[in-house]
């Protein structure tokens, strides 16, 4: 089964950041395809990669970068809610004029429009969070 995933919370925020990663690996070890990953909202913490937990706990962003890695995942981050939250990539930060750019390996940014192509491409979206 063709899926998409959205993530509407962040990391240490809910359960939902959680419960999508495990969601996500447990989908592919099926052998499920996952189309996309879109984080919105506050779901767009998932992709700083200047987040640093203690070492005692787990790192959300490590953990999706590294799935995102072994299985060629599309993890998407939208422009304006992670632009709203002080998340960049390089050329939104050139773009806006900041001097550093903190979106973290194997995420991206891009438009609502990806969202809206992972609902019409896969055969079901699986919201995480309100």
């Amino acid at each position: 089964m063709k899926l998409a995933v959205l993530v509407n919370e962040g990391p240490y925020q809910h359960q939902a950041a959680d419960s999508a990663l495990q969601f996500t690996k447990a989908a592919l070890e099926k052998g499920h395809e996952i189309f996309r990953v879109f984080f919105y909202h506050d779901g767009v913490h998932n992709g700083t990669r200047l987040g640093v937990p203690p070492q005692d706990d787990r790192n959300v962003t490590q953990q999706w970068s590294e799935l995102a890695e072994k299985h060629n995942l599309d993890l998407v981050v939208c422009v304006a809610a992670a632009q709203r939250r002080g998340i960049l990539d390089a050329s939104e930060a050139k773009r806006h004029g900041k001097d550093a750019d903190n979106i973290a390996p194997g995420f991206r940014i891009s438009g609502l429009g990806q969202l809206i192509e992972a609902g019409i491409q896969a055969e079901r979206l699986v919201v995480f969070g309100d």
